[in-house]
């Protein structure tokens, strides 16, 4: 309390000498953009204000005694796009300004549904494997040229704007955060399908002012499920794609505000797929949207939003190259037949239902908005077991080629043909086997169990805006989380068995115990085994700005507090940590103040000069707090939270016919923690284990330019160029610890892992986009863009750049079998090199038509990505199964490593087809 009290006196002294201005009246005309037909009936609105009016019979409005400052002016006319056009007041000279025209568009082109459908590095690999850490976090339209090709043009290549993880944008719902505690990042599944329901939305860029938080330096975007926002509709949609899913059935319809001063919407959909792009990769979706809103008087309102979208698809595998030349690039590991069904192994679903209460309060310089929502349900990811049995994996390594002819003095050529010939022919796994082996033991050497998470969360979020003066603006918002998470082995299927007990294959006597305290236990279907532990966590934090305006220069300042807790509830006794495991841990508090600000310079109302700079302090997620939370309380060593600092500058130009942007920034970040799960070889000799391997104290530096430019030749033909170059490496050489097992206590300290200077990898560090529209005067559009993307790098091994790498159980250098001697730094950098892919030339086609047949609209839209078919790498991890020199460089040196990369391939060519109708 005292930092708020604080905070906001120093504000306002600083705020003294402000002086008033004089109001502004604001006109225009507004007119269709392919025709350039004057619109009567234009609503003409300020957003998140009572200012509004509506265009006359020429297109003409007028707003007057507008107060300055920045705002947003809303332009709503049935049939066509709704406009959100940025306005700061104050960049105006006289009292009375005329913006010009402004051309609205027929509502044609919906980019939301043109996305590659992106999935999740959760969607596309196992949890024990390395991750890409890539989400397509971009699925806005409305913004700059630059922000558009990044969503639609290079996101099919896993393009990450400034190279950020998703983690660090913030997603909101009605104010309500919907980023994950769990590891930061939004479950774009929790809406996915509404595509509709979630149209309305407020969007900032970078670290750039919001009134409704402090943001992240990502962005921030809100959604507004605000009934009486949405334009009166009625609306059908039927969509076929060779994505993800192949058919989409969506409806939507929405009232408007009626005479009784109520207003509803409806929407759902369904996604399905019996095979999407990917082998054995079905899709089952749903979801449905319900927004209902009462308007008590001029100045209070209540609004009730419920929503769910519950969706159940397969994932696909990474694989090594050997395997995609034997089975192409569509080829997925995780199925087989089973009685002339494709079943998929690896299965994700999600059932999270959220349910949001809001209270708006509006006046002419003020507005509160409320809400509290409540997010419940459960997360499942299906997976193989198997106990004391041959994997069933069918690439794993001892059944691939490849490891018949690991030695040269022993090729086994009639072993390694069979083994093509099986993976040839079959390549997939064998259920029947399964069954047949689970019955024959009666007891189940193989299984199918889900890790399970079922969380339940309560958030409340209110904010504040307010209108000090003419030219001052303040925001504050409060904001708190309460999270209970239930994290749990599920049995799906015994396979034919009759029981499983639930004991540990890589440990030995009582440490094979899962659960002590119910030793042996045996499992049937829908029990709980493994694992079981609970998660509590609650966030509280607090966020006020100001924003000033004057005639040339306009600046903010934001801060944000936060106070984070976590806590583990062990409700299993692990044997290998009986004494580390059951009851409650130790609580885990952070306390994190951030800062940011920023200067705009208004050369004139066209020509801007921006430059925002942050201080960034993020506790650690409940993934990074815990170092392995399924089977004990320990929290990663050196625990701190992550700072950030980071600034960017931005010359900005919007002329009737030329809008552009050009941008610089630099990222620095401090005591980042990262971790995963994965199968190694040679840490302890011949000994092989199951480990988890963590990071701690690592620096980052993300430095880059971006390009916005469009050009409108003609009222029908627009250029379009967009560009991003930079360079994100690792900054520092940070430490390493590994834990299973075998390693526990100080034996887990692995030391030093040398990263610096290698490349962040899982995304194209480099991006540019040439792009060509036009829009008829007969309601038809196409739109062409050629991209190339490169600098895309491997994801590397943190362990095989530590020490223990080249070094033997005494401490000293391997010697190397060729040379006779030590193994030299210049030999381990040299087979330490990180793989750059090959550069991705795409080519994208959308269009589009719409008729007006009997006061109702009906249309179609097409896109068509990767023209040309090319084969292109989107991303890929190497293997730290050979975690010493000699290993390695003997793998590598062979035609077809056993232990080689895993990649994933982008798509061949794919479409993406919408019908409507709009009644």
């Amino acid at each position: 309390m005292k930092i708020i009290v604080i905070t906001t006196i120093v504000w306002l002294c600083c705020t003294i000498n402000v002086t008033s201005q004089t109001v502004i009246t604001l006109k225009g005309k507004v007119i269709e953009a392919t025709s350039e037909r004057p619109l009567k009936g234009v609503m003409v609105k300020i957003k998140g204000t009572p200012f509004f009016t509506e265009t006359k019979s020429e297109g003409e409005f007028s707003i007057e005694n507008l107060p300055k400052g920045n705002m947003v002016l809303q332009f709503i006319f049935k049939g066509f796009e709704t406009q959100n056009t940025p306005i700061n007041v104050n960049a105006f000279e006289d009292e009375i300004y005329n913006l010009g025209v402004i051309f609205l568009y027929k509502e044609i082109f919906e980019p939301q549904e043109t996305a590659t459908i992106s999935l999740s590095d959760d969607d596309l690999l196992d949890d024990g494997e390395r991750s890409s850490e890539y989400i397509a976090g971009l699925f806005q339209s409305s913004k700059d040229n630059y922000l558009k090709a990044a969503a639609y043009n290079f996101s099919q290549a896993w393009f990450k704007v400034r190279g950020y993880d998703s983690s660090y944008g913030t997603i909101l719902i009605n104010g309500i955060e919907m980023n994950k505690l769990y590891d930061g990042r939004p479950q774009w599944s929790n809406w996915g399908g509404l595509n509709d329901a979630f149209r309305n939305q407020e969007f900032t860029n970078g670290i750039a002012p919001s009134s409704i938080t402090f943001g992240g330096i990502l962005g921030t975007t809100n959604f507004s499920t605000r009934a009486s926002d949405y334009q009166k509709v009625s609306k059908i949609s039927l969509s076929s794609t060779n994505k993800s899913y192949t058919g989409r059935l969506m409806a939507t319809y929405a009232t408007g505000l009626n005479k009784n001063n109520w207003a509803f919407v409806v929407s759902t959909s369904r996604r399905i797929a019996n095979e999407g792009y990917f082998e054995g990769t079905s899709y089952n979706a749903w979801a449905t949207f319900l927004a209902v809103e009462k308007k008590l008087n001029s100045k209070h309102s209540l609004n009730l939003t419920v929503f769910v979208a519950p969706n159940r698809r397969g994932k696909s595998s990474p694989n090594t190259q050997e395997v995609y030349d034997l089975k192409g690039y569509r080829y997925n590991s995780y199925w087989g037949n089973q009685q002339g069904d494709s079943r998929n192994s690896r299965i994700k679903e999600i059932v999270e239902p959220v349910l949001m209460l809001s209270y708006y309060y509006t006046t002419k310089k003020s507005s509160l908005k409320t809400t509290l929502a409540y997010q419940f349900g459960h997360i499942g990811n299906s997976r193989l077991g198997y106990f004391n049995a041959p994997n069933p994996d069918p690439t794993y390594w001892k059944k691939l080629p490849s490891s018949f002819l690991r030695y040269s003095d022993n090729l086994d050529f009639e072993n390694a043909y069979l083994a093509e010939q099986e993976i040839l022919n079959n390549g997939q796994l064998n259920w029947n086997e399964m069954y047949e082996i689970n019955t024959i033991n009666s007891n189940s050497l193989y299984y199918l169990y889900e890790d399970s998470l079922d969380d339940s969360q309560v958030t409340f979020n209110t904010t504040y805006n307010a209108v000090l003066t003419n030219n001052l603006n303040l925001n504050i918002g409060v904001t708190y989380k309460n999270l209970n998470s239930s994290n749990y082995a599920n049995m799906l299927d015994l396979l034919g068995g009759n029981t499983f007990v639930d004991l540990d294959q890589y440990a030995e006597g009582d440490a094979q115990q899962n659960d002590l305290n119910n030793p042996n236990k045996r499992v049937g279907v829908n029990e709980k085994f493994q694992y079981n532990y609970k998660i509590k966590a609650s966030i509280a934090s607090f966020f006020s700005q100001i924003q000033i305006t004057k005639r040339k220069l306009d600046y903010f300042l934001g801060v944000n507090v936060k106070s984070t807790n976590y806590q583990r509830d062990g409700l299993y006794q692990n044997g290998t940590y009986s004494n580390n495991s059951f009851g409650k841990s130790n609580k885990q508090f952070f306390f994190d103040f951030s800062a940011k600000g920023g200067i705009t310079y208004k050369f004139t109302g066209r020509h801007l000069l921006t430059l925002n700079g942050a201080y960034i302090s993020n506790a650690p997620t409940i993934k990074t707090t815990f170092s392995n939370a399924r089977v004990n309380n320990n929290i990663v060593p050196n625990l701190f939270s992550e700072k950030i600092v980071t600034g960017d500058i931005s010359y900005v130009l919007r002329l009737p016919k030329i809008q552009t942007r050009v941008t610089a920034y630099y990222t620095k970040f401090n005591n980042t923690i990262e971790t995963s799960f994965f199968f190694a070889e040679g840490l302890l000799g011949n000994q092989a284990d199951f480990v988890n391997e963590i990071i701690t104290g690592v620096d980052k530096k993300n430095i880059g330019a971006e390009l916005s430019f469009e050009y409108q030749v003609t009222p029908e033909i627009k250029l379009l160029l967009a560009g991003s170059l930079g360079q994100y490496t690792y900054d520092n050489n940070p430490q390493l610890y590994i834990q299973s097992e075998s390693f526990i206590g100080e034996d887990s300290d692995f030391g030093i892992s040398y990263l610096k200077n290698y490349r962040i990898s899982g995304t194209p560090q480099r991006a540019y986009s040439l792009g060509f529209e036009y829009r008829d005067p007969n309601f038809w559009w196409f739109q062409a863009n050629a991209n190339l993307l490169s600098n895309n790098y491997l994801d590397i091994s943190p362990l095989l750049r530590t020490n223990n790498f080249f070094t033997d159980s005494d401490g000293i250098p391997f010697v190397d079998e060729e040379t006779g001697v030590q193994v030299t730094q210049e030999q381990v950098n040299s087979l330490l090199n990180q793989e750059k892919f090959d550069a991705a030339f795409l080519v994208n086609i959308v269009g589009g038509k719409s008729w007006l047949v009997n006061h109702n609209y009906v249309g179609f839209f097409l896109s068509v990505n990767n023209v040309l078919g090319k084969l292109f790498k989107t991303g890929g991890f190497e293997q730290s199964r050979n975690a010493n020199y000699p290993e390695l460089k003997q793998d590598k040196q062979l035609d077809k490593p056993i232990f080689g990369p895993k990649y994933w391939y982008g798509n061949n060519t794919s479409y993406y087809l919408n019908l409507y109708m709009r009644f």
